[in-house]
Formats: C-alpha cells, structure tokens, sequence
C-alpha cells in the first residue's frame, strides 16, 4: 500500500511525497480512510509510530473541502495536547503536510507572552493546536471562539489525564458544538481512558497497531544494578566509553535534571536539561542545541517523555526509573522510532527495585540485566522509601512515597507551569547524583567537539 491508495488529495500527496515518504506505518494506514469517513476513532498507538501524520492529513484533507469566507475563518479543528514541545510537533506537522493547502493554523501554550496569540486568533485560524490551560485562558478572555469546531483530536490523551488536565478537557469539551467529529489517540488504555472515551466518542472505529502497554520492539532494553551514589559516574562512563553523541536521560526531578546536567558538563560532557521550570525560550534552545549536536546530553523529566521527536535518537537511558510504570514506555520510546533501532538504558539502584517489577509487569517480561565490570552494587546497602517527586501537590499528600497512587489514575490538582503544559513532576525530591567514588573504572573525559 502507498499513500496514493488512502484517499487523500493531490496537494497532500504532494506534500508527503516532498518529505520523502511513500509507504503509510500501520497506523496511518489503518486511521487515515477511516478518519476520512468522518467516523469517531478511538486509536492506541506507541510513540514513533506516525500517528501525528495519521491524524493531521485526513484532517487537512476535511478541512479543505470546504473553504472559508475571506472574511471569516473560525476555528474548525482543535488538537488538544498535554505539552508545550507536543503541541508545537503537531503544529509543524500541520503546517508541512497542509503547505500546498489555503489553510491557516495556529499553536497556542503556555510559557509564552499571550498577545502574540490574541493577535494570531484575531486574524483567524483553521485548525488551532493547544494545551488545555492556555487554551482555557484564551476563553476566558474571550479571545477565542470554540462554537463551530467541527473536528476535536485528543492527542497523548493518556498523558492529559495522568497530568491532571481531566477537569480542563471536560471545560472544553463544553464549549464544543455537539456534532462533530472525536479522535483520541492515546499510547496506553486505562480505565480512565475507557471512561473518557466512553463519554466522548460516538460509535468509535478501534484502532491498535501495537499491543498495549508495551515497548516498541526496536529498542533493545538493558538493565544495569548499580548504587545509587554511583549512578552519575556510571552514565558518564557509558557515554564516554561508548562515544555516545545523542543521548537523552531521564530524571524523575527538574532540580534533579539540573544537578545531573551540571555534573555532566563537570565531566566533559556538553549537557542541557529541559523541564517545565524552565523557560519556554531555553526549553527550545536545548532542544535546538541537541538535535544539532552542540549538546550531547539531554536530561529531561517526564515533560519530554511525549512530544520530543528526534530523528534517529539512537540512546535513551533511565538515570532514575519513573514512578508510574507505564512512563516507562513513553520515555523509552524516544528512541527506536520510524523502524530505526535504538538503545534503552536503565540504572536501577536498590531503592527502585519494586519499580523495575511494575515496569516488567507492565512489558510482561523481564528486562534483561547487563553487567559493567568495576560498577556492581553493594548488597549490603538497604533500599530506602523513594519520595514521590513526580507531582508536587497534585494528588496525594506532599511528599507521598512510590505506591500512593495506581498507575494511570489521574490527578485533578496542579502547579500553574502543569496547567500551561509544563512539567508535572515536584521537586521536593533530593538528587541522587553524586561525585564519583574511588575504585572504579574512571568516566573518560571527553573534550568538546
């Protein structure tokens, strides 16, 4: 099968042919005639798969068969996303693919000024992306008309309920005509994605192209035991060991994230961290900086867990597992996206060995354990409770430990950063980075490039 054989107009073709693309993945193949039927789609599909394509051309394709007055240019299509860099892949996908199209969009997050946006809407816009927050905000100052959208796309709906955001979606969901079309795509299935699909979606056509809950089958998994006090200078002995130029890594902290990218650049290695305390300006430049290669390492909280799309990240590693298990999925799938292999690492200290079995409950297998010579960790050391830093006063008494809440249940309270589409993630919990011990391997030192 082609794209030439899904239906969609000459001027979308054109526009995929200009990037490259011939074959659909399996979820662009499976959604794309469906949404053209203006059927509801309820879709589960892994990070990497294409499914942002799979849902912007069929909704490009609707849109422009109806133009606009000159004059008039209501918003018709809004994709509701839970991230600032999310919504801003959706939206440039939007304006790749719709370039040969008389459509205009629009993307509108938080951590920017707002004029800007009021401008934008004032001029009008055809397909808005937004995160629920800043979204909310434009409605209540009433710069923004939601009364005549005719296509409403949750995108990572999964993450927008595990951030919190339910509260916001039903709001939304409120200021929508009642006809229209519904398509939630959505990585994992809970119960509480069954509930919402339940009350949104009319006679949904279900979409799977991977079995649920799981990795992608790209990434090649490895597990390394190691203390925590040793985890810093383990990572930077891979890194520098292994030559790795492209490496995102994953704390469950922003103040975490800050202290290891420090503790990296102390060891020669360029690294930027990226999280929701962080200016919308300075998120985009490391983000920037890395996909060009001037930054090494990115370290990332779980902010970045969606809507990063870095071509062939050939590593991902896990500095510190993340609480909920099924973040698992999301962070590693950074990596091995497109059909390109990749590399999962995870560096699990004795405090996080009941996290790594509700991962590996999750994937249904174990996670294969590797051994680096000179790193093993003491088993004399006893594992202490781990501090919930993931959600700061969103759900759950502060400073709850791992296991106060079940996975995917959602959290209803939040910081105004979550609220904008920044990171949900406190930063009550104290780094685990350390300086390196004596008697082990030594990170090699590696000089900018």
């Amino acid at each position: 099968m082609s794209f030439n054989d899904l239906g969609l107009s000459a001027e979308l073709l054109r526009a995929v042919s200009d990037q490259g693309y011939r074959i659909p993945t399996p979820i662009q193949a499976k959604a794309i005639p469906i949404i053209l039927q203006g059927r509801d789609v309820l879709a589960g599909a892994q990070t990497g798969t294409g499914k942002t394509a799979g849902f912007t051309l069929p909704l490009l394709h609707r849109l422009s068969g109806k133009k606009p007055a000159d004059n008039c240019r209501p918003v018709r299509a809004l994709v509701l996303t839970p991230t600032r860099e999310l919504a801003a892949q959706v939206a440039e996908s939007v304006v790749t693919y719709g370039k040969h199209l008389p459509l205009k969009s629009g993307v509108i997050f938080g951590g920017v000024n707002i004029n800007p946006q009021i401008s934008m809407l004032r001029r009008g816009v055809d397909i808005l992306i937004a995160t629920p927050g800043r979204l909310l905000d434009h409605v209540n100052q009433r710069t923004l008309d939601l009364s005549q959208v005719e296509i409403l796309v949750l995108d990572e709906a999964d993450r927008m309920l595990d951030m919190g955001f339910i509260h916001d979606i039903r709001k939304v969901l409120a200021l929508l005509p009642k006809r229209r079309q519904n398509l939630l795509f959505s990585a994992t299935f809970s119960d509480e994605i069954k509930r919402l699909a339940d009350g949104l979606l009319d006679a949904p056509v279900l979409i799977e192209v991977a079995r649920r809950n799981t990795a992608s089958e790209q990434v090649a998994q490895t597990v390394h035991l190691v203390d925590k006090g040793r985890k810093r200078e383990l990572l930077s002995y891979l890194i520098g060991g292994g030559n790795w130029q492209q490496v995102l890594v994953f704390t469950r902290t922003k103040h975490g994230a800050n202290r290891l990218a420090d503790q990296l650049t102390e060891d020669g290695l360029r690294a930027a961290a990226i999280h929701g305390n962080k200016s919308q300006g300075a998120r985009t430049k490391a983000l920037a900086d890395f996909k060009k290669g001037s930054v090494r390492v990115l370290v990332a909280t779980d902010i970045a867990a969606r809507g990063l799309d870095i071509d062939q990240l050939p590593h991902v590693v896990n500095f510190e597992l993340p609480n909920v298990p099924e973040d698992y999925v999301h962070r590693i799938g950074r990596t091995g996206r497109a059909g390109n292999e990749g590399e999962a690492i995870s560096l699990v200290c004795v405090d996080e060995h009941k996290l790594l079995r509700d991962i590996e409950r999750v994937l249904k297998r174990e996670v294969p354990r590797g051994n680096i010579k000179g790193f093993e960790p003491d088993l004399s050391i006893r594992p202490e409770p781990i501090q919930n830093g993931r959600r700061s006063g969103s759900g759950g008494r502060p400073g709850a430990t791992t296991g106060a809440r079940r996975p995917g249940k959602p959290q209803h309270a939040r910081s105004t950063g979550n609220r904008n589409g920044g990171n949900a993630a406190g930063d009550r919990r104290r780094s685990t980075g350390a300086k390196p011990t004596q008697g082990a391997p030594r990170p090699r030192r590696v000089a900018s490039r």
